[in-house]
């Protein structure tokens, strides 16, 4: 939408320009920044971190009691259990996002739809 509203602008004021303000304005229109598409499988990931913050305060394979991470099997949780941003627990959403996809299962839409589902 944004590259259309940029489209309709130059085209607008071309027709009230001169030449060598027309090329002015196109040079300006190529070095604008483009829109990037992120892929599918970092987009879902951000959707599921943002779905567990909905049920979570923290992460929701970290053990209080022992300050254990149920992801790693033993190892000490060195974020204390806040998982944005954590390392351990993008990689697990990642390598759900391969399982799913391998199998051709549909992805799930909320974080509680993982724990759920057998794969």
């Amino acid at each position: 939408m944004y590259l259309r509203n940029i489209n309709y602008k130059i085209v607008k004021e071309a027709r009230k320009m001169t030449s060598p303000r027309i090329e002015d304005m196109l040079e300006r229109y190529a070095k604008a920044p483009k829109e990037t598409k992120k892929d599918q499988k970092a987009v879902w990931v951000e959707r599921m971190i943002k779905s567990a913050r909905k049920y979570y305060k923290r992460c929701p394979y970290f053990d209080h009691k022992t300050k254990m991470c149920f992801i790693t099997l033993g190892e000490k949780c060195t974020r204390e259990g806040k998982y944005d941003g954590c390392p351990v627990f993008l990689d697990f959403l990642k390598r759900k996002y391969d399982e799913y996809t391998s199998k051709g299962r549909p992805l799930p839409t909320d974080f509680l739809d993982i724990s759920i589902t057998i794969i």
